[in-house]
């Protein structure tokens, strides 16, 4: 079992997960015409016909990247360590690619923050054996329904063995299969249960949901996340990389400390032009309207978050 010098023990939960926050008014008119979906239902059922892709990326650790967050591996005689878990249906997936490589029993699954993308396959993958650890707060946002109302979805609280069974508050260290893992929490960044992974011998940073790697971010406003929060836990993450560092980020591909760096430099310079609009009363209609985002949306705007919700999001969580 991997053992952490700073573990906090098993969390009592007492307090209750906070709402996500209102949909600003002239989104809404929008939303209530959209024709209402399934998001878990529908990314269940992408996930099953979704190959895992392995890279090796050190001697024991590795890639793992399906139909949710990126994953990564770590194996070895003292069990094999799983970042992340995506969805509930990748689950025989996942055991198959890591059988594929290796053939230890299976010890940790760490989750770096509590959304369903990676944390679905919880269950699943506690069932085959790993021992689900996380920050405490992703332990709160899991018991209790949490709604995500960019998505017009409500999740319902995740099952007991769904849920993280060893939490720490702000860091904990380990020594495991030859290499020294640091798992350290953000302040409220992308949501309020972000955390990075580190294997230093290895050099193998795993950032979680703070880096989208090529595309605009999902920043979940309704469970503490920032702009501000971003751009500080990607400087935090930032310092800990060196040049030769492989980052993994929560979603897009591997990349480097270069590449994490273009990223932060276009959240601050996105942050500061619709602060200085958002100082002089300008709404935020009118904000998106102005485009603040478009020097950057030939390189970021390409994935799922458009130029203008992600703009929204920025002015909303000043």
């Amino acid at each position: 079992m991997i053992q952490g010098m700073d573990r906090r023990g098993f969390l009592q939960l007492s307090l209750p997960a906070g709402a996500a926050l209102l949909t600003p008014r002239w989104m809404r008119a929008q939303a209530a015409s959209a024709p209402a979906n399934d998001m878990v239902s529908q990314s269940r059922a992408g996930a099953l016909n979704t190959p895992i892709k392995t890279t090796k990326l050190y001697d024991n650790v590795y890639l793992l990247q399906g139909a949710g967050g990126n994953m990564a591996l770590q194996t070895g005689p003292e069990g094999n360590v799983l970042i992340d878990a995506s969805f509930a249906t990748a689950v025989p997936k996942i055991r198959e690619a890591i059988g594929a490589v290796s053939k230890d029993a299976p010890d940790a699954l760490i989750n770096t923050h509590w959304h369903y993308d990676h944390t679905d396959g919880n269950e699943g993958l506690h069932a085959a054996g790993f021992t689900i650890m996380a920050h405490k707060m992703t332990r709160e946002r899991l018991s209790t329904p949490q709604t995500m109302k960019m998505f017009h979805t409500t999740l319902p609280a995740a099952p007991a063995g769904a849920l993280p069974a060893i939490t720490f508050d702000h860091e904990l260290h380990a020594w495991h299969n030859g290499d020294s893992i640091d798992m350290v929490h953000f302040e409220p960044a992308h949501t309020d249960t972000d955390i990075y992974i580190h294997f230093q011998k290895a050099d193998v940073l795993h950032v979680g949901d703070i880096w989208f790697n090529g595309m605009y971010p999902f920043i979940d406003e309704g469970t503490g996340g920032t702009i501000g929060g971003m751009i500080r836990a990607a400087e935090q993450a930032l310092a800990v990389a060196g040049t030769g560092t492989k980052i993994i980020p929560g979603h897009g591909p591997l990349g480097s400390k270069a590449d994490f760096q273009k990223f932060h430099d276009m959240l601050s310079a996105i942050r500061d032009k619709v602060a200085k609009l958002k100082g002089a009363d300008v709404s935020e209609e009118e904000v998106v309207a102005k485009k603040p985002t478009a020097e950057f949306d030939a390189i970021w705007g390409k994935g799922f978050m458009k130029p203008e919700v992600f703009t929204g999001i920025v002015y909303r969580t000043l």
